[in-house]
């Protein structure tokens, strides 16, 4: 754990105890905080008062009497749709109101610190997709190559939850935008932005407040280095805003598909290989074709991201390669499950938006997609240029119909179910295709989430390996 620091006997309210929530309410007492706590529901109010948190209702303007600050968990809207009517009455109150992650940022560096030789570092990760895959590789990579390393955020431990510094040691942290756009502290020594495509707009009011929120981890304190994907606008404005010219080299541009040879330091992918450019000249080179854990194109963004990220805390080419070999991916993201008498399963339940399932349908010659779930406003008509891989669509959940007239010519079936689904798409995979879940919307409609979703598939594969 890390204690908070600067709020000694101070009293501060937490709304919202889920992990979050829950773990930051420990920091803050473990750093000398009185801590008051509330949350909408009921049971884990109960529960949370069972464990020892003195609840407060924070909806009620009397009790707020002598609170210094109120942390707010990442899923509770602060502005967009309508904030929240406890963070409405801190704003009238006029209470700071953070989150964990800013807590993070103030209270990491400690005078502990004084006696290192090598001063610990922080990489932060944001992006609408990819950001997962990038913060496990990079810390995947940090790990093969001996540095003493933790991760968490947005993926794993909560970053209150993660245990205190040690000497040369590099944090990797997984930030969404509901974490970036509230934090009063954002500092790390590396930011990465993997992309940007429209996502949680009615949290933020639309696209231009979604870019806002991520840009903040850029703007609020400065890293010493910036790796952005330049493949969309947003990114190639948001390197051009950070960099003093054309030879500022704190600012690393990434991307895939693009040649970059002219930017004081670059790293792209091109016919699936890696290439950093430094001044001009050709740094690295690195063949990603082979490897199983970062299939296509997008994967080979998240690499190029990953390996500046890594380039900038200091480790060698090489190093980085060695490690990229045996990073296996993530599950439900680009996922492979089996290899089943020539015929590739693949786990991309994380592909929830129609950019991600581009992405994973641009990855594989020949497709078996499974899709569907509960669809997205927009549908998925915009995918239909990236259909041509797909033998056939087998459609699944509430929107199966919908998506069913938007993929144009492509043949399909509705399938309901996961279980049809697979099956279907198992009897009829030929050696050489591949099987893959992509959904393109949400699970709510049969899940209560994208992994319950993504391990159902998996399941189902292992049962038909197991029977093949």
């Amino acid at each position: 754990m890390i204690p908070v620091q600067g709020v000694e006997e101070l009293t501060v309210a937490v709304l919202g105890l889920g992990r979050s929530g829950k773990a930051t309410a420990a920091a803050l007492a473990a750093g000398g905080a009185r801590v008051v706590a509330w949350d909408d529901g009921v049971d884990t109010r109960d529960a949370a008062h069972a464990d020892g948190l003195s609840i407060l209702d924070l909806t009620r303007e009397a009790n707020w009497q002598g609170i210094a600050m109120l942390i707010v968990s990442p899923g509770i809207p602060h502005l967009y749709p309508r904030p929240h009517p406890a963070i409405a009455m801190a704003w009238q109150l006029g209470i700071p109101v953070d989150n964990d992650i800013g807590l993070f940022f103030r209270s990491y560096a400690t005078r502990d610190w004084d006696q290192f030789d090598r001063a610990p570092r922080v990489i932060a990760v944001t992006g609408s997709n990819g950001k997962s895959t990038t913060t496990a590789l990079i810390h995947h990579v940090l790990e093969e190559c001996g540095r003493p390393t933790q991760m968490g955020g947005n993926i794993g431990t909560g970053v209150l939850s993660l245990e205190p510094a040690v000497e040369a040691e590099v944090v990797v942290l997984e930030l969404s935008s509901y974490q970036t756009e509230l934090a009063r502290a954002l500092t790390p020594d590396v930011a990465v932005m993997t992309n940007l495509s429209p996502d949680h707009l009615d949290r933020h009011a639309g696209l231009g407040g979604y870019f806002a929120a991520k840009r903040r981890l850029f703007s609020e304190g400065g890293p010493d280095r910036a790796v952005i994907g330049i493949d969309d606008p947003e990114g190639s404005y948001l390197a051009n805003q950070l960099s003093m010219g054309p030879t500022d080299d704190r600012v690393i541009r990434v991307s895939s598909g693009q040649k970059l040879d002219r930017a004081a330091w670059s790293v792209f992918a091109r016919k699936g290989f890696l290439s950093e450019y430094r001044k001009g000249r050709q740094a690295a080179s690195i063949d990603l074709r082979a490897m199983q854990g970062l299939p296509g194109a997008h994967n080979h963004q998240n690499a190029c991201a990953a390996y500046a990220a890594c380039r900038a805390v200091g480790l060698a080419p090489r190093e980085i390669e060695a490690a990229f070999h045996s990073f296996a991916g993530l599950p439900h993201r680009s996922q492979t499950v089996a290899q089943i008498d020539g015929v590739r399963y693949v786990n991309d339940s994380k592909a929830t938006n129609v950019d991600a399932a581009a992405k994973a349908l641009q990855a594989f010659p020949r497709i078996r997609w499974i899709a569907g779930g509960l669809g997205k406003e927009g549908g998925i008509a915009a995918l239909q240029p990236h259909l041509g891989a797909v033998a056939k669509a087998y459609l699944i959940g509430h929107s199966a119909r919908d998506f069913a007239l938007e993929i144009g010519q492509t043949p399909y079936e509705i399938a309901d179910t996961m279980e049809q689904a697979v099956a279907r798409a198992a009897a009829e995979a030929e050696p050489g295709d591949t099987v893959l879940l992509a959904p393109a919307a949400a699970s709510f409609d049969q899940y209560p989430n994208f992994e319950k979703r993504g391990e159902h598939f998996v399941a189902l594969v292992q049962a038909l390996a197991a029977g093949a």
